[in-house]
């Protein structure tokens, strides 16, 4: 049989778990460049893209004078694209850290 306060503590665990994920991950920044590190995408765990770095020369493109805009925005879809794939990372393994490796579904 559940006992109803166990199941009250319980909850009031998950919630400090949940405020401590969130403060985490505000505080969890990965970088990604793409380009040869020509741009550079810098996000947070959550996802919230904090900064990009784009470098003067790959305004101007490898065909010189012309600014190529289509390579620089692939370069920049690929930099962005890959920062949320490292933030994701990391955010998995810290949860999976905090939860003592438990297996949870879409957590792993």
């Amino acid at each position: 049989m559940i006992n109803p306060l166990k199941i009250s503590e319980m909850l009031s665990q998950a919630n400090v778990l949940q405020e401590e994920v969130q403060r985490k991950l505000g505080q969890t920044v990965v970088e990604a460049n793409s380009g040869g590190g020509a741009v550079t995408a810098t996000m947070n765990g959550k996802k919230q893209l904090l900064k990009l770095h784009i470098d003067p020369a790959a305004v101007i493109g490898l065909s010189g004078n012309q600014p190529d805009v289509e390579m620089l925005e692939d370069l920049v879809v690929a930099a962005v694209n890959e920062a949320g794939r490292k933030a994701d990372e990391a955010i998995q393994a810290s949860v999976q850290g905090m939860l003592g490796g438990l297996k949870l579904p879409g957590l792993g």
